[in-house]
């Protein structure tokens, strides 16, 4: 099968163009075409001669992603569930910042991007891998959701993606390969341009590739998908940590911050009657003092089929102060798509069954 052409980074590319024949500053040229104009056929690229055009549908495939459901509004939280070529579902996630002082509308967004299709690591209060893992995205899947979101947008002179956070269906860690690849070329210059700052990996703890993020150039930031506080509590709900147990998975998380500098952050859900009582608390503060790290508490998002519930705002509250009595940094997340099935999965998990219901 042929590769998709974003599957190919720019030194591929100029060694392709040259066995072609080609004038390196074509390179340039189609590079602006996809991730500058985000065209999604050859014939659109008009400056580029036919001949050029004909090489590159020979060699490669131009794939885009097929809208199936959007919901939400476009100055609220936006769900986008896409079809791959095999048919197979994903979703990304644009969330708008908070107001700006004053009340002005904010102008930055951020997008949750999915890296597999299912998810292998079973973690017992999300809907990504009810049904399983299928497989992991090629790189082109990856960056082509921040495109097909851009082009939604319909302006290419204004970019829409000012962040990413992967966080979305999947296992970051276990596509590593592909998921740098495309991380690569969404914050090159010649690609989509977005700061290695303002893109940040989430794991549910996988410490080898933690380690491996902390030795790569980019300066991509990290965020953990801790959830408990405690192995007793992790392993309840979060299988991973049965291989990946705090202590190994705190010292991956150290190494990180030595080579990097930079802070991470522990993502931690609040579910009713597991991990939100005060007594906790504690536990998460100490870790977050250990690794200088800030915390995103999450009430949690009711999956339909899973026994799980949300927090009383009181019992949120309750345990946000706990941990804040030890001048930890936290910030507890609110209605940023509660509405509209926003927990990883949700909507295709929903699509696929009522597509299933539909054929027999």
């Amino acid at each position: 099968m042929k590769p998709d052409i974003k599957d190919i980074g720019r030194e591929e590319l100029s060694a392709r163009f040259k066995e072609w024949g080609q004038k390196q500053y074509r390179v340039q040229q189609l590079l602006q075409w996809l991730y500058g104009q985000r065209v999604s056929s050859w014939e659109q690229m008009n400056n580029l001669p036919k001949a050029l055009r004909a090489h590159l549908n020979e060699a490669f495939t131009l794939g885009t992603l097929q809208s199936v459901r959007k919901q939400g509004s476009n100055d609220t939280t936006q769900k986008f569930l896409w079809q791959l070529a095999d048919g197979a579902l994903v979703e990304s996630v644009l969330i708008p910042a908070n107001p700006a002082l004053y009340g002005d509308r904010s102008d930055r967004h951020t997008l949750c991007v999915s890296t597999q299709v299912g998810c292998a690591y079973g973690c017992k209060f999300c809907a990504s891998g009810l049904d399983g893992w299928k497989r992991n995205l090629s790189p082109s899947e990856i960056i082509e959701q921040v495109l097909s979101v851009e082009r939604t947008h319909n302006d290419p002179k204004n970019k829409l993606v000012n962040n990413l956070v992967i966080m979305g269906m999947g296992e970051p860690m276990a596509n590593y390969d592909n998921l740098m690849r495309a991380l690569k070329t969404l914050n090159a210059d010649w690609g989509p341009n977005i700061g290695a700052r303002k893109i940040t990996v989430s794991t549910s703890g996988l410490a080898p590739q933690i380690r491996q993020l902390a030795d790569e150039q980019e300066q991509f930031r990290l965020a953990i998908s801790l959830h408990g506080a405690t192995d007793e509590v992790r392993s309840r709900i979060m299988p991973v940590n049965r291989r990946y147990p705090l202590s190994e998975l705190t010292t991956a998380c150290e190494y990180y911050v030595e080579r990097k500098g930079k802070m991470i952050t522990l993502e931690y859900i609040l579910i009713a009657g597991v991990n939100d009582h005060p007594a906790e608390a504690p536990h998460l503060a100490r870790l977050a003092k250990r690794l200088n790290a800030k915390v995103n508490l999450i009430p949690y998002n009711k999956v339909e089929g899973l026994e799980w519930e949300r927090p009383t705002e009181n019992a949120q509250n309750t345990f946000t102060e706990a941990v804040q009595q030890d001048g930890i940094n936290v910030t507890l997340r609110r209605e940023k798509g509660h509405d509209i099935d926003a927990a990883c999965g949700q909507l295709r998990l929903k699509t696929e069954r009522e597509l299933k219901s539909t054929e027999r």
